[in-house]
Formats: C-alpha cells, sequence, structure tokens
C-alpha cells in the first residue's frame, strides 16, 4: 500500500494526541533540508508518558507497509527519534525538548496546522482510497 506522507504524518500525530502528548508540533521540513519531509515534535510529562506516546506511535505504524528506518532511544531515553524515511518524529521528556529546542533549531520549517487537518475529515480513508486507486 502506497501512503501519502502527510496522511503518515497526520496519523502519527492523531496517535500521539491520543496519549495527551504535549505541545504537539508538525513541521513541513521540505524547504529547509533534505532529511525529511515532516517533523513531528512532540512532549511529555513522565518517563511513564513518554514510553506510552512512543508505543502508540509504533502501534499506529507496524500494520502499513511502513518500514522504521531507525529508532534512538530505549526504555530509559528522554528522547526517542523514530525515522519513518520522510517523516520523522522526535518524542521528548519536556525538560530536554527545552534543552535541545529543535523547534527553534528548525524555526524556518513551515509549521503545519495539524489540529485543522485532522478536523477536516478522516484522513486515514483518504490515504487508503488514494492508495487503491493508484
Amino acid at each position: 500500500m502506497i501512503l501519502d506522507i502527510r496522511n503518515i504524518a497526520l496519523r502519527v500525530v492523531q496517535a500521539v494526541s491520543d496519549r495527551k502528548a504535549l505541545d504537539i508540533r508538525v513541521l513541513d521540513m521540505r524547504s529547509v533540508t533534505l532529511i525529511a519531509d515532516y517533523f513531528v515534535i512532540c512532549s511529555a510529562e513522565s518517563m511513564v508518558h513518554l514510553r506510552a506516546i512512543t508505543r502508540a506511535i509504533l502501534d499506529e505504524v507496524k500494520d502499513d507497509d511502513l518500514k522504521i528506518k531507525r529508532q534512538e532511544g530505549t526504555e530509559d531515553a528522554r528522547w526517542v527519534l523514530i525515522d519513518l524515511g520522510d517523516v520523522i518524529v522526535h518524542a521528548f521528556h519536556h525538560a530536554e525538548r527545552e534543552f535541545y529546542d529543535l523547534d527553534s533549531l528548525w524555526g524556518d520549517a513551515h509549521e503545519v496546522d495539524w489540529e485543522a487537518e485532522l478536523s477536516d475529515g478522516d484522513y486515514r480513508q483518504e490515504a487508503i482510497g488514494k492508495a487503491l486507486s493508484e
């Protein structure tokens, strides 16, 4: 199944939002770097919360043809990076997020209004329908 990259980012955002991640941001990186098309950045209040967010992301992508290209961060990590190819997820303990300040580092990237996009309709069905028609 071929999935739209933006919809992958939105699915990840929905998963972390469902787990009550804090300060969720989606950055459109296409005009800033070749590393990835989108960054999803979020924070957690505690280590238990961070592990729950990480599990939600991995559960969301496991049934698709998405390969996790790389995952950095273990059960004890305070910054977890999940590389889905064109979407890179950064999940932080809130203190590490403040310290590393990726939001400012990549401040030239356009921020996606993910809340508006998620409320516009069923993006998952759009992605599946689009993939089936190709």
